[in-house]
């Protein structure tokens, strides 16, 4: 008999291997052999333990990324930017050190829906043009376009996917709450837009297998919310006090700088192409259906607040 040669499993590098990273992570392994960048040595038993090969360098330093090139079939490009300045560093060594291989690997972009800027509530879909009104977006627009270019002279493969606010049970608003926090009055208040994580984690794997390249698609649910009613909803779900509401003049007193900017961008945005493109059905349509889940009694029980 003549053998068979054993194929190799197709190979993930995951840079920001947090918690959203570990969710792909996990529902990756059965079929693929996942390599995660960490800067931190200290992490690698603990990625070790769960089945993901940890490779350690630091994006800040691209000398440390040279062991990278061509490692991977794919990259899943979950990794922050730099806290300051207009352009993204990180994303452009790490570009450089991946463009030396003679591959061409599939590249998913974990990018912000903040490119957008202030939309005044309007419906956002992922053909508005981009107006980002400060630098955290600025980063990733920059990061966005860097991206983009390579993928126009064929370097890679590219995939964005532009990411609302992420929530999970061990990512709720609820020692804030506690601590007694302030939102903006109902008339002045900005629209926000969710995405639960394991919802987050699947959808960037189904991007992976069915995203068309060079396409931006939206990760977000279906809630239409304002941000005082999302967390008026948590504090109810928790048996908690709702924040008090303040004018914005208010605000400018008693809240801080950047979540102060957050409040200045309001925008819904539509997941067209997330439900048609790529056929995804929501595990979680709203945010409601989460916290049904989670806790239905103490949801069930939540008492409007007279305020």
């Amino acid at each position: 008999m003549i053998p068979t040669r054993k194929l190799r499993r197709k190979r993930i590098l995951i840079v920001g291997c947090g918690d959203i990273g570990l969710r792909c992570a996990q529902l990756l392994l059965p079929r693929y052999r996942v390599l995660a960048l960490t800067r931190q040595a200290e992490r690698c038993a603990s990625l070790r333990s769960l089945g993901v090969v940890p490779l350690v360098g630091d994006l800040d330093r691209r000398s440390s990324l040279k062991r990278l090139v061509g490692l991977a079939d794919t990259v899943l490009h979950l990794a922050p930017p730099a806290a300051h300045g207009s352009d993204d560093q990180r994303t452009r060594f790490l570009l450089a050190a991946l463009s030396r291989s003679w591959a061409s690997p599939t590249w998913i972009y974990a990018s912000t829906t903040g490119v957008y800027g202030d939309c005044a509530g309007a419906l956002v879909d992922e053909t508005r043009p981009v107006r980002p009104a400060h630098e955290r977006s600025l980063r990733r627009l920059a990061a966005e376009r860097q991206l983009r270019a390579a993928g126009a002279r064929a370097v890679l493969s590219l995939r964005i996917v532009r990411i609302p606010g992420i929530y999970a049970s061990n990512r709720l608003p609820l020692a804030r709450l506690q601590a007694g926090m302030f939102t903006l009055k109902a008339e002045e208040d900005i629209y926000t837009n969710h995405i639960q994580a394991d919802d987050l984690a699947l959808i960037l794997l189904r991007i992976k297998r069915l995203g068309r390249p060079q396409r931006i698609v939206h990760a977000v649910d279906d809630t239409q919310m304002k941000l005082a009613d999302y967390f008026d909803l948590m504090a109810d779900a928790h048996g908690l006090p709702r924040p008090k509401r303040i004018a914005r003049t208010q605000a400018q007193d008693l809240l801080k700088p950047s979540l102060l900017s957050f409040m200045r961008e309001s925008r819904r945005l539509i997941n067209t192409r997330l439900k048609i493109e790529l056929a995804y059905q929501l595990r979680y349509p709203t945010v409601q259906d989460f916290l049904l889940e989670q806790s239905p009694l103490s949801l069930a029980g939540g008492q409007p607040d007279s305020r």
